[in-house]
């Protein structure tokens, strides 16, 4: 426990520009308030027995009071994870946090449906839920992922990606390092998709300026000067489908 102390010390201090001493941070950090408590209720209730299960969640429940976070003692939770701010942040019971990752304040790791068993989300190591995003049901999140604020992301993710919107839409950064403060360079995909769709009506009036123009030849009895099928816009096309989800048309399928 006293590892993971020093490890969640070193990340606030890595990450956070007004951390000014250790002592600041141990007094003054609320999400490593949560995280330390959190640390204890998770021992008690993994130990199994119904009396511990009942004190950790009163644990838990202090530690809600004290904070304004909220972590079911069931969660498991790496080490260096960084809570900045961290009011309103809620982490269910099965839910799984990965070494390394941040969380700012009202994100939601939420649960979806009443079944028993896996229900909570799992981040994978380095992940990046930025403010009020909400992750939900037992998906899996991979490494290296950024989650912009607001997000609702209800669909698996592979590592190295960014999320936006609402539901969330994977824009892939393969190989490229991310800063995981660098909120203002978060790509914006709706902004990318009208562009295309602008330029894809753009393109259509002008296929069908040149197909009048060429039915006018035709009907004059005049030859041709030029083609008249024009360049075509597949690619547009696929990335305005990447960002609606249509997963099975973007990747050429059809449902029956």
């Amino acid at each position: 426990m006293l590892n993971a102390l020093r490890a969640d010390l070193a990340i606030i201090k890595e990450r956070d520009p007004a951390a000014r001493s250790t002592l600041e941070i141990l007094l003054c950090y609320p999400g490593l308030h949560a995280l330390t408590l959190h640390r204890f209720s998770h021992r008690l209730w993994s130990q199994g027995a119904p009396g511990l299960k009942l004190l950790a969640r009163a644990l838990s429940q202090l530690s809600r009071w004290v904070t304004g976070i909220e972590i079911h003692p069931g969660a498991r939770i790496g080490q260096g994870v960084f809570i900045d701010h961290g009011m309103g942040v809620v982490i269910g019971e099965t839910a799984v946090i990965g070494n390394q990752c941040l969380l700012y304040q009202g994100v939601t790791l939420g649960g979806t449906g009443k079944a028993h068993g896996k229900r909570h989300p799992t981040l994978a190591d380095n992940v990046v839920v930025g403010a009020g995003a909400k992750v939900l049901g037992a998906i899996t999140v991979g490494a290296n992922t950024r989650i912009g604020a607001g997000s609702v992301v209800l669909r698996n993710v592979a590592p190295n990606s960014t999320v936006v919107g609402i539901p969330g839409r994977v824009i892939h950064q393969s190989g490229v390092r991310i800063d995981p403060l660098a909120h203002s360079a978060l790509p914006d995909a709706e902004a990318k998709v009208i562009r295309n769709l602008m330029e894809r009506i753009d393109h259509l009036e002008s296929e069908l300026a040149r197909t009048q123009a060429c039915l006018r030849e035709l009907a004059a009895g005049r030859p041709l000067q030029e083609p008249c099928q024009g360049a075509a816009q597949n690619l547009k096309d696929r990335e305005i489908l990447e960002f609606l989800g249509d997963e099975d048309r973007t990747h050429g399928g059809q449902s029956a």
